[in-house]
């Protein structure tokens, strides 16, 4: 085993899945689908496929339903139900879960009527579980709507193989250093791309605001955004544009790793976010702007245990000063150094208004509860 494959199984979180050695998704022929793909269904028919973030806070499950009805919101759609004890939400002799609707997009799978749910969980008491940030988020966000908080989510994430290398990496030692693979073209500097056309594809077919995407600095690493969404919808829009991306690694057979660092001596995965309020956008924003990175600086440590879904850990392998990263211990601020945990972008300090871009969140945060965290801290000021 080489060394670049040793640092990658090292890492528990890479090795929470089971252990594909040769995917079979990736061995079956997609052209057989084609045969009953557009079977004539019932007009009244619509399959809706309920998505939902499990007990580990970074992992999404689904399940499918057959309605009777083309729902128009999210109130059109039943309250659901599932095995909690099988997600890691609660314990087999009281396993009923709630599924919620909050959001609905068309299904680039199955396309037509049929369409993809973002749920929220709630207990058998229909009270929310652990890892249902949504509802404190949509709260925030009811109470600062006239500010009109608006969110642009660059997500990052590291394609693996079956035997979960990063995808492409040689099966001995380590690919060139890192420096041509950024936003590279070509056989030898980036993989996969069919996989990435795919996504940005469906995400718009969807209805997901995803606004670009691109290789990252190190191989097999890819980012795409997504915004800009107002409040509590950005975080329904990254999870949705997750699923998606899972969906499709799994006809594939590539396997899609939200860690934020997969390995060690390359660049980490991060979930940048994008903030701005109406203020910070109009004319003479940027006063507005230098008050919420002053409030920012006042309680980094609360916003970095909040970064990941366990509380600042994952960030340490990550947050290390090096590899276009601050220190997880520092707070800092400066116009486009992408070495300080808030970003000012140069165009932003030369048109004096715009947005600011935390660069602490994790890959794999949960964007409710990042979002949440900043509308209370620089709208609401109690964070």
């Amino acid at each position: 085993m080489s060394e670049t494959q040793n640092k990658v199984q090292d890492n528990p979180k890479i090795l929470s899945g089971p252990v594909l050695q040769n995917s079979p998704n990736a061995f079956l022929s997609k052209t057989l689908l084609d045969r009953y793909r557009d079977l004539p269904l019932p007009e009244d028919k619509v399959l809706a496929t309920y998505v939902w973030i499990d007990g580990s806070g970074e992992h999404v499950r689904c399940k499918d339903r057959t309605l009777n009805y083309i729902p128009e919101t999210p109130k059109d759609l039943p309250i659901w139900n599932y095995d909690g004890s099988s997600t890691g939400q609660t314990t087999s002799t009281n396993s009923d879960t709630h599924l919620k609707p909050q959001a609905i997009y068309r299904d680039p799978f199955r396309r037509g009527n049929h369409v993809l749910v973002m749920c929220d969980t709630y207990d058998y008491s229909m009270q929310p579980t652990k890892t249902n940030h949504r509802i404190k988020c949509q709260e925030a966000y009811d109470r600062c709507r006239d500010h009109e908080p608006w969110f642009g989510i660059e997500q990052e994430y590291v394609l693996l193989d079956s035997d979960l290398r990063p995808f492409g990496w040689p099966t001995t030692g380590s690919p060139p250093a890192q420096g041509p693979y950024y936003c590279g073209v070509g056989a030898n500097k980036v993989f996969a791309r069919d996989l990435i056309e795919a996504h940005y594809k469906c995400c718009l077919y969807a209805g997901v605001p995803i606004t670009g995407t691109n290789a990252e600095a190190m191989l097999s690493q890819w980012e795409f955004q997504v915004g800009p969404s107002v409040g509590v919808s950005a975080g329904d829009d990254l999870w949705i544009a997750r699923f998606i991306l899972h969906r499709l690694a799994e006809e594939f057979g590539v396997i899609v790793t939200f860690d934020p660092k997969p390995v060690s001596d390359w660049n980490g995965s991060g979930a940048h976010h994008n903030f701005s309020t109406k203020k910070m956008r109009d004319e003479g924003g940027i006063t507005e702007i230098e008050r919420a990175i002053e409030k920012l600086s006042k309680v980094h440590m609360k916003h970095i245990k909040v970064y990941d879904p366990r509380g600042g850990k994952d960030n340490e392998r990550r947050l290390t000063g090096l590899h276009e990263t601050a220190s997880i211990h520092d707070f800092s601020s400066g116009v486009a150094s992408r070495s300080a945990s808030i970003r000012i972008p140069r165009q932003v300090e030369a048109e004096k208004r715009g947005y600011l871009e935390d660069r602490r969140p994790a890959s794999n945060c949960d964007p409710y509860s990042v979002t949440d965290a900043l509308m209370r801290t620089c709208i609401l000021d109690e964070l």
